[in-house]
């Protein structure tokens, strides 16, 4: 997430004399082995994940496109305040209780669980306007700027 990375960065801006050498090991190995832990699901499914996501900016708007294969328009939630947008997500296991004879099940990679992505978008947005349309596994969300953070041009006048 975008978010969790400004902690690592403050992290690493702290001088070095002023905290204890071992104590920042501890935390980062801490950090490594809850990240293990939320991914993996056992050894086969993983229980978190996070899209991937693409932000681009115009004078008018900032557009973000995020991967979302095999998610339904309804799994999907968009929500917008100020410039803050969070995308969050759940895609159910499919639970089929047919037997069908003969067939045994070797490998189940299928994506299953649940996603939050929070980004800090570049201008605030005007949040009444904003829309979000998801296609061929790709969520589309377009996020008009306000007048505010929209770019004014000025013209120079020569004397």
């Amino acid at each position: 997430m975008t978010t969790a990375l400004l902690p690592r960065f403050a992290k690493a801006m702290t001088p070095v004399f002023s905290r204890d050498a071992f104590s920042g090991i501890q935390q980062d190995m801490d950090e490594l082995w809850n990240r293990f832990r939320m991914e993996m699901d056992g050894d086969r499914t993983p229980a978190a994940y996070l899209p991937t996501v693409d932000l681009s900016e115009s004078d008018d708007a900032i557009q973000v496109r995020v991967d979302v294969p095999g998610l339904k328009a309804s799994e999907i939630n968009v929500e917008v305040n100020g410039n803050i947008l969070r995308i969050s997500g759940e895609h159910k296991e499919e639970k089929e209780e047919k037997k069908e004879k003969g067939r045994t099940w070797h490998r189940m990679e299928r994506r299953v669980g649940s996603f939050a992505r929070t980004i800090t978008l570049p201008d605030d947005v005007r949040e009444d306007k904003v829309t979000a349309e998801c296609q061929d596994g790709v969520l589309t969300i377009s996020l008009p700027k306000s007048e505010a953070a929209k770019t004014q041009t000025v013209k120079v006048i020569a004397k």
